[in-house]
């Protein structure tokens, strides 16, 4: 059985959120406490949800998303040290808040140890729940105008959870691994980090491990000395240093080379870095916040990833959801970027039409956000009404079905479009292949074994190329 107690009153909220009364679920098996207890928050400002079981609750908070949890702790079933533990094994910045008719002082140190951030005995005190209850609600709110997320658009419980995750964890200094699908906002949620990190102040520097070869890479990230290689015309201070006191992002850490990889464990080790070329190392104080598309796990079991580099990379991992994980935030982003892109361009573009908002929420986003800004962007290039229409999101959804790649997709397909070539052009053989692209057997092989090629498919292949 659930409940839920709508406000009757037009009172402040007790502690305002950006301007929403606080969502509280309360948990209890005695069903005239609890509403007593939802008639009095309510009437101060709280967003009451009521639930008379654990299984109930754990219904209300698979759904939804609570500002703190106030439980019974002993009722019928699972009780509410069984809540607690669920909680903070899935929600870990949820406050709860436990109440017993029978309290003692072991079960209050009980209840503390495993995470509760209260324990209040009954009958209630309300002064003393008010106050424990504000307390919870401005710890899930220390950020009261959410300015470090305002970039980050969504109303989706599945983001609401990750940013929740997200500012419990970016002032602590651990370094953060950012997980998810190309084109799901990876360099977005790095930014939001350092925002609501205490180095916010400081420099935000990012540069894709995917884009440079070996050798700039290195000399991008820990810096040169002049004459270090030809063309080294003058010392270059290197992005760690760069970042000096703030962050370094490191987007698309898993197609990092692995000698590289080496170097970047001993500077996260020494908290120092050696430039190309140089002898004497330099201390740097940076956190490092890395992304990647690549599942790292299965890497590092391909031995193509570092184990001891990602459990320093990984701290913390962060995942974003696929847009097709939240729908629900489809018709807010795209209003959000049909505003953006209007006023960029200056094109009088106000809204989609109704049946044109339901087709972009139901379709399959391949390409995730980026995908969802190009067809947003066609539409208000193209259009001719102030309402874009079904037909004009049509078009602009066919035209990008095959997404625009990223730089790391698009280097992938260039791979595996030249290994076809070089294998066919000899035959499979792999010296004479190697040979022609430049790298020694050890690297071909590792490249043909990243794009699953198997060299038999390409004895007696061998023709003149014409193009």
């Amino acid at each position: 059985m659930t409940m839920t107690a709508n406000p009757t009153t037009t009172s402040q909220p007790a502690n305002p959120m950006a301007g929403q009364c606080p969502k509280v679920l309360l948990v209890d098996d005695d069903t005239s406490l609890l509403r007593l207890l939802s008639i009095r928050l309510t009437s101060e400002g709280y967003d009451i949800h009521a639930a008379t079981s654990v299984e109930a609750a754990l219904q209300q908070l698979s759904s939804q998303v609570f500002s703190a949890v106030l439980s019974d702790l002993r009722m019928p079933g699972q009780d509410g040290l069984y809540l607690l533990d669920y909680i903070a094994n899935n929600l870990p910045t949820l406050p709860v808040i436990l109440m017993s008719a029978h309290g003692s002082i072991t079960e209050a140190v009980d209840a503390t140890e495993k995470g509760a951030l209260g324990f209040i005995t009954k009958p209630i005190d309300h002064q003393k729940l008010r106050t424990v209850l504000n307390n919870a609600i401005a710890q899930t709110s220390s950020h009261p105008t959410h300015a470090w997320h305002r970039d980050i658009i969504f109303r989706s419980t599945v983001m609401q959870r990750l940013i929740e995750q997200t500012g419990l964890v970016a002032p602590r200094d651990v370094s953060i691994l950012i997980t998810g699908a190309s084109g799901t906002g990876k360099e977005l949620l790095a930014k939001a980090i350092h925002k609501a990190s205490r180095r916010a102040d400081k420099p935000f520097i990012a540069i894709n491990c995917g884009a440079l070869p070996e050798h700039l890479l290195e000399s991008e990230l820990f810096g040169h000395k002049k004459g270090a290689f030809s063309g080294a015309v003058r010392e270059h201070p290197g992005l760690f240093r760069a970042a000096e006191g703030g962050t370094l992002f490191l987007d698309e850490i898993g197609d990092m080379p692995l000698p590289l990889q080496v170097k970047l464990l001993r500077v996260l080790q020494e908290k120092a870095i050696r430039p190309v070329g140089g002898v004497e190392t330099i201390p740097v104080d940076v956190r490092v916040v890395s992304a990647t598309h690549r599942d790292l796990p299965e890497a590092m079991k391909e031995e193509t990833f570092r184990e001891d580099l990602y459990y320093r990379l990984c701290v913390v991992n962060l995942r974003l959801p696929s847009l097709s994980e939240r729908p629900e935030d489809i018709p807010i982003l795209a209003r959000h970027l049909l505003q953006q892109s209007a006023e960029k361009h200056g094109i009088n573009a106000t809204r989609f039409a109704d049946d044109a908002l339901l087709a972009m929420t139901q379709a399959q986003w391949q390409g995730n956000i980026r995908q969802l800004v190009n067809v947003v962007e066609q539409c208000v290039a193209l259009t001719q009404t102030p309402v874009i229409s079904l037909a004009l999101v049509n078009q602009a959804m066919l035209q990008t079905t095959s997404h625009w790649p990223s730089l790391t997709e698009a280097k992938d397909e260039f791979e595996r479009h030249y290994l076809n070539r070089v294998l066919k052009m000899t035959d499979g053989v792999v010296s004479k292949a190697a040979e022609i692209s430049g790298r020694n057997r050890t690297d071909f092989y590792k490249l043909l074994k990243k794009h699953q090629f198997n060299v038999q498919d390409f004895k007696g292949t061998s023709r003149p190329e014409i193009d």
